[in-house]
């Protein structure tokens, strides 16, 4: 626990702490002030528009489930990989980890702490976004109770329960990437490096879940189930994909923890 907190303290003297944040708040609220100056939608939704997008002034509580579908395609993986990145790798660019490893502490211990506090500011950015995203939805376009991808209505504390169900599930997606980044961050003295690598992989697994021909990495990849959460919003709840998603992200996540660990335990060795 004192190392986590050592930690907390750290990032919250940190400027880009805030720039992430605000940036991730900057979605609700840009979907809100469009949706509200743009003219009335009519018709049926596109075949391609993600669920959720369309006809959010009908209910603020679209507000919150657009910012958690827009923000999981590129900015919340681009934080999250960036909180990931960072907590090694700023410390190597600084010349603080070798003073740091030299202490009689666990390497374990100090990884997941690392680990630890930027799990939690990845988590205070989804938070944040869901607080935003309800309070500007509901005082913009009023709260109703919400129609399911099925055809059926769900009352408004239920809807508000599935979506906090959906934080956590998107949130989990965003573990993914910043493992990848905490892991890339053990090979390399540049945060900036470490983040930017983790981006590239998301994008080149998400393009490639575009193409049939790549079909047999779909199950594997986690990219391939990060508008998973719209199932919650299907009666009866179709849980099958997001099983396989919460397999494909814990099975992510903690691969690279363990090759973090392994890299890292001989990090004093080896710089």
């Amino acid at each position: 626990m004192g190392n986590l907190r050592l930690e907390l303290i750290k990032i919250l003297h940190l400027k880009r702490t805030y720039l992430g944040w605000l940036a991730l708040a900057l979605v609700p609220i840009v979907i809100t002030l469009a949706v509200a100056l743009a003219p009335p939608e009519t018709g049926p939704p596109d075949p391609g528009q993600p669920a959720f997008t369309y006809r959010v002034a009908d209910n603020g509580l679209l507000v919150a489930l657009s910012s958690l579908t827009l923000m999981g395609f590129f900015l919340l993986p681009l934080i999250a990989a960036m909180g990931g990145a960072s907590p090694i790798s700023s410390e190597a660019e600084l010349g603080t980890l070798k003073t740091w490893l030299s202490r009689p502490v666990s390497r374990g211990m100090v990884l997941l702490s690392k680990w630890g506090v930027a799990v939690l500011y990845a988590a205070a950015g989804v938070v944040l976004v869901a607080l935003v995203a309800l309070l500007l939805g509901a005082a913009t376009f009023g709260v109703r109770p919400l129609g399911t991808l099925s055809g059926t209505t769900l009352s408004v504390p239920h809807a508000v329960g599935l979506i906090v169900a959906s934080c956590v599930f998107v949130l989990l997606g965003a573990l993914c990437s910043l493992s990848l980044a905490l892991l890339i961050s053990t090979f390399t003295d540049s945060s900036l490096t470490a983040a930017i690598i983790a981006v590239v992989v998301f994008t080149v697994l998400t393009i490639l879940n575009g193409f049939s021909y790549f079909d047999f990495m779909r199950p594997y990849t986690y990219t391939t189930y990060r508008l998973a959460f719209v199932n919650l919003f299907r009666d009866p709840i179709y849980w099958r994909p997001i099983e396989q998603a919460l397999l494909a992200y814990g099975v992510t996540v903690g691969g690279c923890l363990v090759a973090a660990w392994l890299v890292f335990r001989r990090r004093d060795i080896l710089t």
